[in-house]
Formats: structure tokens, sequence, C-alpha cells
């Protein structure tokens, strides 16, 4: 005799093992030969969750994240670079979006900057008014942003 609750959550475990060796096996595609440092530090970092184009990744539909379009202009033009500053530092959870994980620790000023205008540059250059954006590729050094 069987029993089904156990039959359930072995069924359950062996779907969950199969789509982590899935996620693990498939690898993203390197950057582009000549690509900047920002798009580097994306295809290093964001791509997992974002996706090589900007609007998602299957990966994150798997754990269930829905990650920001970053190709639609409207909203990168509302975000200030001191917005995505911060997002990409400490994290969603401060800002109401838990999905999004903090870099502080794995990415300096330099690299924040960078990867910022190269996600300005996915939404065909959305940048704020006014702001101090980076340059279109993200490999350009960004102008200093006045202190307030």
């Amino acid at each position: 005799m069987r029993r089904p609750g156990l039959m359930l959550f072995g069924s359950i475990v062996a779907i969950g093992l199969v789509a982590v060796l899935v996620a693990i096996a498939v690898e993203n595609p390197p950057p582009p030969p000549r690509a900047g440092l920002g798009e580097r530090v994306y295809y290093r970092y964001c791509v997992d969750c974002h996706g090589q184009d900007g609007r998602g990744s299957w990966r994150a539909l798997l754990f269930v994240i829905r990650p920001g379009d970053l190709t639609d202009a409207a909203r990168m033009r509302a975000d200030s670079d001191d917005y995505l500053r911060l997002l990409i530092k400490h994290g969603g959870a401060p800002l109401g979006k838990p999905g999004m994980p903090g870099f502080e620790l794995t990415l300096d000023d330099r690299q924040i900057d960078a990867v910022i205008g190269y996600v300005r540059s996915m939404s065909r250059g959305a940048l704020p008014a006014g702001d101090g954006a980076v340059g279109a590729r993200g490999d350009r050094e960004p102008r200093a942003v006045p202190a307030r």
C-alpha cells in the first residue's frame, strides 16, 4: 500500500530538482567581445532575472519573480539615477520591490553607474532630465551627482 502524501511530496521534490538542474545547466551567453563595463556587469549579475533583452527571463518566472521591464522608456525616465543606485546597492526590499537583491558588497560605485548607463540604453536612451546619467553603453565615466 502506497502513501499518497509521500508520493506527492516525492513528486514535488523531483520536479523542483529537475527545474533547478535545468536552470543551472543552461548558461547565459557571454557579453559581446567589445562590451563596455556596464554591459559586462549586466551580463554577469543581471541577465539571470532581467534577461538578455531586459524584459525578464524564464529563470525569474521559474522562481515566481517579476523583474521590471528595463526596455520601458516611460518607466525608465521616471526612475532617477539616484533611485536606481539605491535599488542596485541595497536591493528592492527597502523600496517595496522584494525580489531584487542588493549588490552593495559585490559592485563598486563605478560599476553601478556603468550598469545604470547600460540599462538606460536598453530603453533607447531614456535619460531623466538633469540627472547626470552615464553614457549610452555604460562605458564612460559618470558625471558627478550634486550633493543635496
